[in-house]
């Protein structure tokens, strides 16, 4: 059977593809995820999805490669995860009451080949009272989190509204992710009966 690698330390990519019946191995890849000068939000995540799957490809040339990032937008201003509860305010701040995007990019390595899906979703934030901000970042969630929430955890107490895929917002849209691995010939094992 042909191994699946998932280029991602995040716990949330991994539940989503587990709670399909995919079993993937684990290769966290290190990638500078600084962006460039006028490089768009959708474009980071997919620069960095691209990098983080051509990273883990060397050592596994016979593995499908799965990478994902990523990037949360308001206009053309960038947020990934807060670097402290500072960074944190600020993002509650511009997202509160506004509609924003959310970008995640996917691609899969597989003989060779990357293949590049982007999903754009739009989610609004109702505003938080500073209070709400504090005892939100002391629950430890935001942390690791693009644009400092989760939607599937407490922080979906203050998501208003959502346009797109909401596990493309966690951080893996599952449909665009289902398809590209279908394409490489890795079928979703509980709709196939590979549990």
């Amino acid at each position: 059977m042909t191994r699946l690698i998932l280029a991602s330390a995040s716990p949330r990519r991994l539940a989503l593809l587990q709670q399909l019946g995919y079993a993937p191995e684990i290769l966290v890849t290190a990638v500078d995820e600084t962006p460039r000068p006028g490089e768009t939000s959708a474009a980071l995540a997919q620069r960095l999805a691209h990098s983080k799957a051509l990273a883990a490809g060397p050592a596994n040339p016979e593995a499908i490669i799965l990478a994902a990032d990523t990037v949360v937008a308001l206009g053309d201003r960038s947020f990934g995860k807060p670097g402290n509860f500072a960074e944190a305010m600020q993002m509650y701040a511009a997202l509160g009451g506004l509609w924003h995007q959310v970008h995640t990019a996917v691609a899969v390595l597989h003989r060779d080949q990357v293949t590049l899906r982007l999903c754009s979703s739009a989610v609004r934030l109702r505003p938080l009272a500073s209070t709400e901000m504090r005892a939100y970042w002391d629950t430890g969630e935001p942390v690791d989190k693009a644009g400092a929430y989760a939607i599937q955890g407490i922080g979906a107490v203050f998501v208003s509204g959502l346009q797109g895929s909401y596990s493309g917002v966690m951080g893996l849209p599952l449909f665009e992710t289902t398809e590209m691995l279908a394409a490489c010939g890795l079928s979703t094992p509980y709709l196939s009966g590979q549990p």
